[in-house]
């Protein structure tokens, strides 16, 4: 593998691990494929068998508990089906290792908005074997009308629904040509940035590093991933601002619940003494008196006692 290459699948890893993050229950409906919505995005090194380690685009663990294969194309070639093949020996060849269960599997090929549905065919039968892939075709989506309904929900800060962030991750290829999928990854860019929601935003700009890894240009890669990892530090500060809040507070009310109860007690005693001193005042006797108290001690009550009597004496 070129070092070019080499670096590109690098950054691709970096930000699959957070497009993972937030897969869960979304839905390859939006492309138009109807498999179940995914449940975990898995690792895509698969099983070496020759001398270079083939690498799939995406390897996704359904709701119904089959593998689903995903390849970004924009070209077709029949060739291309011995490629998928080898990925789902090895898939296969994994799942049997890992889980000892012989799963099934979908191979699901996007292409982008070069290729034309008739330019394909979804089927390989060489007789001993019969393969069938899942195709979708993003030139049948309409890229104006959903980038500009993206565009205006985020200017009124409404939420986009998981449809709409499945749409948008793979809006850039939905253009035909690089220089119109380079500009469109631009302006998801700046979309990508009013998202209000963090992990919202991540996955979307996660999703267009790794779909559009074939196409993203250098400089505007580079500004994405640092974009993300800004995100992710700026969440972990606020969470760590919560966190410190949710201190403070319990510390605060510990304070006020403390100082509540001395206020209390405080105020309970000097009751206490008055209706003593009001009691010894009228002669009731000293028993009389310790065997009501609650609060004052016997030795604070006699001295309560002493108290009164010097002032009926000065009185």
């Amino acid at each position: 593998m070129s070092e070019e290459n080499h670096v590109a699948y690098q950054n691709k890893d970096i930000a699959a691990k957070y497009l993972a993050e937030h897969f869960s229950d979304k839905s390859f409906a939006a492309y138009g494929v109807k498999v179940p919505r995914i449940v975990k995005v898995l690792p895509t090194n698969l099983p070496v068998i020759e001398a270079n380690e083939l690498r799939l685009d995406n390897l996704f663990l359904l709701e119904d508990g089959s593998l689903a294969l995903v390849d970004y194309e924009s070209s077709y070639a029949d060739a291309d089906k011995i490629k998928y093949l080898n990925y789902i020996i090895r898939t296969l060849k994994r799942s049997m290792t890992e889980d000892n269960i012989m799963r099934k599997i979908r191979m699901i090929v996007i292409y982008t908005a070069d290729i034309a549905p008739a330019q394909t065919r979804s089927n390989l039968d060489i007789g001993c074997l019969q393969f069938q892939l899942e195709e979708a075709f993003l030139t049948e989506l309409d890229s104006v009308k959903i980038e500009d309904g993206i565009r205006q929900k985020l200017n009124h800060g409404e939420s986009l629904t998981a449809e709409e962030q499945m749409q948008f991750i793979i809006l850039p290829l939905t253009y035909r040509g690089r220089e119109k999928k380079e500009a469109c990854i631009r302006r998801c860019f700046d979309m990508a940035k009013q998202v209000e929601d963090a992990q919202e935003q991540v996955f979307i700009l996660s999703g267009i590093l790794v779909f559009a890894d074939k196409v993203i240009d250098n400089e505007d890669s580079k500004e994405m991933r640092e974009w993300i990892m800004m995100t992710k530090v700026s969440k972990l500060f606020e969470e760590e601002k919560i966190e410190y809040g949710r201190k403070v507070a319990a510390e605060v009310s510990e304070k006020a619940a403390k100082a509540t109860k001395e206020a209390v007690e405080k105020a309970t005693r000097e009751n206490e003494i008055g209706i003593v001193k009001r009691m010894l005042s009228n002669g009731i006797s000293l028993e009389q008196v310790k065997a009501v108290v609650t609060i004052l001690t016997e030795e604070e009550v006699k001295d309560l006692q002493k108290e009164v009597k010097r002032q009926n004496n000065n009185d």
